[in-house]
């Protein structure tokens, strides 16, 4: 084959066994997983807003950030529920670039997976440990997921992943609410296929086993706007948009229909400073369409200490170096001001 077969990684069961979660940890996982399912289900009328960096490149300006969160959940706590968004893998659409924390825990120098895993699954834990927040984590690559399967409260597959049927099988056989979001193209049908097959059980090869799942009845959608064949940037959020999306849930059928909407990406054009705009535009068409209400359940919103990027090694703290994203003050007064809205 035309590649170095360099080492052999520690299977996950040895990971987990070199840094194991607590009782306490495990317990708060499971407390906000359901809270999640209850949301996504209806049984709760509060949103869930997944926040954070685009990509969790530095355990100390992450944890920084995070911890900042924890005063302003307990003033939003009966109308919001705040997931940290923890971005370890990052698609690269050329290949190209900086690909997370698990391919290189220093942005700066060469890759290292063995203590990429090792970081990925230390920052998870620690921010469960000293904040209580349960995290969400993208599924890049399907086999990776045994490492933080333990650790997370939800999982998001990406637009140029979801169309992929591995990561589709294994969304069936994951215990927490899993995002679908739509390709880069629009295609809502692509996204609506993917969500199907998550709900229903396959049996399929997982990690060199034959493994059976059982479905995941929390998969769910995530809109985050789409790209024409000329590049140009289009958003899936309007009410149009929203009022279609729920067309497609009747003709599914799907058990407990929702929907989420990242504010960043395609629906922003890639500018942060649109996000809290975009929530306000949502909250007011759910307060105008019951239909359009019961199916957003929430956003997903890209965030961290300072507004906007910088290239790896730039030196601000706190500072995205991927995609741009909006900073702290800003952040804090979007959710008050969509906890005011609720």
């Amino acid at each position: 084959m035309n590649m170095d077969f360099y080492r052999k990684l520690a299977i996950p069961v040895e990971v987990k066994e070199m840094f194991p979660i607590t009782r306490l940890v495990s317990e708060t996982m499971e407390k906000k997983v359901l809270e999640i399912k209850q949301i996504l289900d209806g049984r709760s009328s509060r949103l869930l807003l997944i926040i954070g960096p685009c990509s969790a490149d530095c355990e100390d300006s992450v944890l920084d950030y995070i911890s900042r969160l924890v005063p302003v959940q307990e003033k939003v706590k009966d109308k919001i529920m705040i997931v940290p968004r923890i971005y370890t893998n990052k698609p690269r659409t050329t290949g190209e670039g900086y690909k997370g924390l698990l391919h290189q825990p220093d942005p700066t120098d060469k890759p290292d997976l063995f203590k990429g895993l090792i970081a990925v699954r230390e920052l998870h834990m620690r921010v469960v440990a000293e904040t209580g927040f349960g995290c969400a984590d993208e599924m890049l690559y399907p086999d990776n997921h045994k490492y933080l399967d333990d650790i997370l409260v939800y999982v998001a597959v990406g637009a140029r992943s979801v169309e992929n049927q591995e990561h589709r099988l294994t969304a069936s056989g994951i215990e927490v609410p899993v995002g679908m979001k739509n390709p880069t193209g629009g295609d809502f049908s692509v996204m609506m296929n993917a969500i199907t097959a998550a709900h229903h059980q396959h049996t399929f090869i997982y990690r060199g086993w034959e493994t059976h799942s059982f479905g995941n009845p929390y998969a769910h959608a995530i809109l985050r706007g789409y790209t024409d064949k000329h590049r140009q940037h289009h958003p899936n959020y309007h009410y149009e948009d929203l009022e279609l999306l729920c067309d497609f849930f009747d003709r599914y059928e799907l058990p407990n229909p929702a929907a989420l909407v990242d504010t960043n990406h395609s629906n922003s054009g890639k500018d942060p400073f649109r996000q809290p705009l975009i929530i306000r535009e949502v909250l007011q068409n759910r307060r105008f369409n019951t239909r359009i209400e019961k199916l957003i359940k929430g956003f997903m919103v890209e965030s961290y200490i300072e507004s906007g990027s910088q290239p790896v090694g730039g030196g601000c703290y706190g500072q995205s170096i991927t995609d741009p994203c909006l900073g702290w003050k800003e952040t804090e007064e979007m959710i008050y001001r969509m906890a005011d809205m609720l």
